[in-house]
């Protein structure tokens, strides 16, 4: 057994985990990051990547641009989105600027494959000691901090640590070991993805589709395009509904494909890449307590997803932002206790306040079975096609040139 003391320790080295390390360092303070994967691996998700991470990328290095970010062959940028109706309706939003104006994408699409590894890639080992295909097996409070147990290619290693920060996901061994693991149906969405080749139909622009049916409420099907005429199909909807309607996520996303008037002559020449493969994604209208004695949670297991879109990569990155500056709190007044972090949540979720608002007066209004045919008026307004062009150069500001400003006082 091989024994070791750090003052922090991070569990899982995706987006939230790979960002609160990246900014740790910057901070010039000593970690380890333990991932049990190795990387480069696959991660059943969306891929979409939105302008809250060029936001966190452009903070990690105010040198980047979005082409020295996205130029490359993994990443697919998309000028906009297509939202298609109940009624088969295309209503495209493309937001590209003007040929005086500098070129920046609403959103990238790149596979977690390649997308994770390039974050994996900027740890900086000066400060971050980095353990990859290396598994937390246990967790126990020891002497006012935290012993976590390691495995690795069969040995053991044990580290003695002030602060956990888990960011392992939904299912993560920091959450079950030293919180409370709960599903909340009304909090929490199931996905489906599902690799594809040749879908028909695409915009020249790339735009991200999103085809809202009326048979599933607060759900919606989606295609992404990848490098390499590729392409990230995929389905998900609130458990909730799941679970009152009945459903089976499968059956419903295969209908669509092969059945569904509007997307079915799509897919008619195309190729599925894999079967379906399936995850949970923890909404942020729930709200939860991301904090505690010796912990901080970051990404899917703080429950940091938007409720809205479900989108869940850039808010996983700013929530590794946010959680760099109450460590480093921590560490400056060498206490890490709750009272510390009491204020954690509240960064945490300040920047999803209107979307999580929005979510939960749905609900609030029994307006769930009705989402969809609003999508439909909404998406038929001049208003909304004007507001979101107006919004686009407010968003491209924000991500450009105002970093994330953390507020950890009262």
């Amino acid at each position: 057994m091989i024994s070791s003391q750090i003052p922090v320790c991070i569990i899982g080295a995706g987006p939230g985990g790979a960002t609160t390390s990246i900014f740790l360092s910057k901070k010039k303070i000593p970690h380890i990051i333990v991932d049990k994967d190795t990387f480069p691996r696959d991660k059943i998700c969306g891929d979409g990547l939105d302008l809250k991470v060029l936001r966190v990328l452009k903070q990690i290095d105010p040198n980047i641009t979005p082409e020295t970010i996205f130029g490359s062959q993994p990443f697919s940028k998309s000028w906009g989105m297509r939202f298609i109706t109940p009624s088969g309706l295309y209503k495209n939003f493309i937001f590209k600027p003007k040929s005086d104006e500098p070129a920046h994408p609403l959103f990238c699409v790149s596979k977690r494959f390649n997308f994770d590894q390039f974050l994996v890639d900027k740890l900086d080992k000066t400060y971050a000691e980095v353990h990859l295909g290396t598994k937390a097996t246990k967790i126990e409070r020891k002497n006012g901090g935290i012993e976590v147990t390691f495995e690795k290619e069969g040995q053991i290693y044990k580290t003695f640590c002030n602060l956990i920060v888990g960011a392992d996901g939904d299912h993560s061994v920091v959450l079950r070991e030293l919180d409370e693991r709960k599903i909340d149906r009304k909090h929490y969405a199931a996905g489906l993805r599902q690799y594809w080749k040749n879908v028909s139909g695409i915009h020249e622009d790339k735009l991200i589709e999103v085809y809202f049916k009326k048979e599933y409420p607060c759900g919606y099907f989606w295609i992404f395009p990848l490098p390499n005429n590729e392409f990230n199909v995929g389905f998900g909807m609130v458990s909730e509904i799941i679970s009152g309607k009945k459903v089976n996520l499968q059956t419903c996303m295969r209908d669509i494909i092969e059945n569904d008037k509007v997307m079915a002559p799509r897919f008619k020449n195309a190729t599925a890449l894999e079967s379906m493969r399936g995850w949970g994604l923890p909404l942020a209208s729930r709200r939860k307590k991301a904090f505690g004695d010796n912990y901080l949670l970051v990404g899917d297991a703080s429950s940091s997803i938007n409720p809205m879109t479900g989108e869940g990569i850039g808010t996983a990155m700013v929530s590794g932002v946010v959680a760099a500056n109450f460590v480093e709190k921590a560490m400056i007044n060498q206490r890490f206790t709750e009272d510390v972090f009491k204020n954690y949540d509240r960064e945490l979720y300040r920047r999803l306040e209107p979307e999580i608002k929005q979510y939960n007066r749905i609900f609030a209004w029994k307006l769930e079975y009705w989402l969809n045919g609003i999508y439909e008026f909404i998406f038929r307004l001049p208003l909304t096609q004007w507001y979101s062009s107006k919004m686009y150069k407010v968003w491209i500001n924000t991500a450009l040139n105002k970093p994330i400003e953390v507020n950890m006082h009262d």
